[in-house]
């Protein structure tokens, strides 16, 4: 049982706040697990001190969880302990002081050149099969935007004509926060993205368009409507098999990734791949670096006979 006010707390984030159903159970099961920790130190979340908290979190590591199960589940009692305080049922937040462990930065995933390359030139070869078959064409054309250029799937399903000039092979992109850039189009893209719109797209096209929007989109889906995030998602898992690839190797997002990593590997500057990424700050850029420089070390460790240690100089 909770205290009734917790229960109340939990009614806000469900009414006020529209938390789904899962994320108010998810604050319930951490919740109740603060507050039998509490009750056999004879305390009460309206009594508890910060010692109470730090005492919290320290048997939580003792339990062996993981360093994001710990942090959310102090996120849980911290937010409760902040809004109680600020509605003035409790008289102070004893969660305030108290620390989340830091998380490592994870990074992020890429597919390998070779790896690409064999997804595109399955593609490519599926084009050639079928001739004009616009789903073909389509995905041809959506692949190699994605890993040309970088940009988030979000991007891509909004892209409109007007933000297309492949003869200045220029793509100008809506990013987060209404945020404008223009990217380059490579040549592969630029072939693949002509036939598309040439060949492919008119096959597409419905006898009545549902909106302006739809009929001004780019990609479009099997049933003549802009082409949405989850067809995206679609396309990549049916290609990825068809390049007898895992489906969980491949999304939009591992595209971008490796797309700017595969950059950096090539000798691209950090700030023209923040620029072309939409990055609004380098440091997120900088993680692929990160990436670069464990997959040196990785082919270092597989070929170097006497590599069998990173040397700890390399640490500091």
């Amino acid at each position: 049982m909770l205290p009734l006010e917790v229960e109340e707390f939990l009614i806000y984030l469900q009414v006020e706040k529209g938390r789904s159903p899962l994320t108010i159970s998810a604050y319930r099961r951490d919740l109740q697990r603060y507050v039998g920790f509490l009750e056999d130190r004879d305390c009460t979340m309206s009594c508890a001190q910060s010692s109470d908290v730090v005492a919290y979190a320290t048997s939580l590591r003792e339990a062996g969880l993981a360093a994001s199960s710990v942090t959310r589940m102090l996120a849980s009692v911290r937010n409760a302990h902040r809004w109680l305080t600020a509605e003035g049922v409790y008289k102070s937040d004893a969660s305030l002081t108290v620390e989340s462990p830091r998380l490592p930065e994870p990074l992020p995933k890429a597919l390998s050149e070779e790896q690409v390359m064999l997804l595109l030139d399955s593609v490519e070869q599926a084009v050639i099969s079928a001739g004009n078959d616009p789903f073909a064409l389509r995905d041809r054309a959506l692949l190699e935007v994605l890993y040309g250029t970088g940009t988030r799937v979000s991007e891509v399903c909004g892209m409109s004509f007007g933000d297309v000039d492949l003869e200045g092979a220029l793509l100008r992109v809506m990013g987060k926060r209404s945020k404008e850039r223009i990217v380059p189009l490579g040549r592969y893209a630029v072939r693949t993205l002509a036939a598309w719109i040439e060949d492919g797209r008119p096959q597409l096209v419905p006898r009545h368009w549902r909106s302006r929007d739809d009929a001004d989109a780019i990609f479009l889906g099997s049933k003549g409507s802009r082409l949405t995030r989850q067809g995206v998602y679609l396309v990549l898992q049916k290609r990825a098999l068809a390049a007898g690839l895992s489906p969980a190797l491949i999304s939009p997002h591992v595209l971008r990734h490796s797309c700017a990593t595969h950059l950096l590997d090539n000798g691209a500057d950090i700030r023209t791949v923040q620029e072309m990424l939409g990055h609004a700050s380098v440091s997120t850029t900088q993680i692929y670096t990160k990436v670069a420089t464990e997959r040196l070390w990785q082919a270092y460790r597989d070929a170097h006979p006497r590599a069998a240690a990173r040397p700890e100089f390399a640490e500091k």
